[in-house]
């Protein structure tokens, strides 16, 4: 039995029969005509628009809230950033972009996206925007290169023109290239003084996260426009990358910058067990894989030689038994007061929505864990101008977190 077929927006293949079924044959398949077949082809080019499913009511500890789905059939969505009060920009980790209106819920693929390797943990990865965008201005993403069918993190900011990403430049091709398909990181944010932010991790290679010739296992600071600041702290080392900020990191899937502190706040995978939020600070050694909080996967032996030792750094929490953490936010409390400065991460493994209460020094004091009845790998987070939460499901949903009464 042969066919011709094509995937309309919905995901649903749309067969043209160049034979006919039997009554008896499993399963059917609708068929059409060709030039219906051509016009629904065409229309998967078009915006999509996706309805979404009824508001949930959810009671929490501190707040009540609305739980709607917005969108689905996406890919693994694995960044995403507010460009203005209505455009949430997305990315698919398979090398997709695409911006999506909040309020008539229409999905607008983008033209102009890199070519990424993507394979294992690779691809298209995250999306931010400095605080003071305007639309027009640069938007800066990292994704995976191919380098010899070996995979490397890339910072690149572009601008948007219509539906098309112009203007494309690389700011720094890092230094990470393994064999492995797994640690790439990567988040990025920016602080007040003009510098950005973003991680790598040690690409499944321990040693990599000590060694300070390469880029794997750091979070890299750099100005805006690529250049390397000259008060980075490992500037005139000959045996040490310029751009490194911080390093012995394993793999930093969030990142989330205080503007009231003044901080850097970073979460990471550890091994089986011994995730841990860091607080990222100058030229400091975060420990992997000398010390570690987690065990082997392959018995019940503590990697490295235990959990602590002088000149590196402790977490500020650690989970034992993982989440695996996909991203980090520090929520603003316009939408919720009663949450304003507690972390959000979402969690891959332990399918939730983590909060952390911190107190006034930036210690953890609490912590709650939403939404483990939806029973999603939550990835990506984002929070919009009005501080409503956005996130993102590796079975390809986005959701939003909304105040009770708001849309209804």
């Amino acid at each position: 039995m042969n066919s011709s077929s094509c995937h309309n927006q919905f995901g649903v293949r749309v067969k043209t029969p160049r034979s006919s079924y039997s009554d008896l044959e499993l399963p059917r398949v609708l068929t059409l005509p060709p030039i219906y077949v051509l016009s629904l082809c065409l229309l998967a080019l078009l915006p999509m628009t996706v309805l979404a499913e009824s508001p949930q009511r959810i009671e929490s500890k501190q707040a009540t809230f609305m739980l709607e789905q917005v969108i689905d059939g996406l890919g693994v969505p694995w960044g995403m950033t507010f460009l203005s009060d209505d455009q949430l920009l997305i990315t698919e980790r398979g090398g997709k972009i695409n911006l999506l209106d909040t309020r008539s819920k229409r999905l607008t693929p983008l033209r102009g996206a890199p070519a990424v390797y993507a394979k294992g943990q690779a691809g298209m990865l995250d999306v931010a925007v400095p605080p003071d965008f305007t639309p027009g201005d640069w938007i800066y993403f990292t994704f995976v290169r191919d380098r010899n069918n070996q995979g490397v993190t890339v910072l690149a900011r572009a601008k948007l023109q219509g539906n098309t990403l112009v203007e494309w430049q690389d700011l720094l091709e890092t230094k990470s290239a393994s064999g492995t398909g797994r640690h790439f990181g990567s988040r990025i944010v920016f602080d007040e003084q003009g510098y950005v932010y973003f991680g790598v991790g040690d690409r499944g290679e321990r040693p990599n996260s000590q060694n300070l010739g390469n880029h794997a296992g750091t979070v890299m600071r750099l100005y805006r426009d690529g250049r390397i600041p000259e008060d980075n702290p490992f500037i005139g080392r000959d045996d040490v990358l310029p751009e490194i900020w911080s390093y012995g990191h394993r793999n930093p899937q969030g990142m989330a910058y205080d503007y009231a502190n003044k901080r850097l706040w970073l979460i990471e995978h550890g091994p089986r067990g011994g995730d841990e939020i860091n607080l990222v600070l100058r030229g400091r050694n975060y420990g992997w894989p000398v010390i570690s909080y987690g065990k082997e996967y392959w018995g019940p032996k503590a990697v490295g030689e235990g959990t602590h030792r002088k000149g590196m750094e402790q977490p500020v929490k650690q989970y034992t038994p993982s989440i695996a953490p996909g991203s980090l936010l520090l929520y603003s409390g316009k939408a919720f007061p009663a949450w304003k400065g507690n972390l959000f991460a979402g969690a891959l493994k332990l399918r939730h929505l983590n909060r952390v209460t911190l107190n006034e020094k930036g210690d953890p004091v609490g912590e709650e864990r939403l939404l483990t009845d939806l029973n999603e790998r939550i990835r990506a987070l984002a929070e919009s101008p009005q501080g409503w939460l956005w996130l993102s499901t590796d079975s390809g949903k986005i959701y939003v977190i909304r105040p009770a009464g708001s849309g209804d």
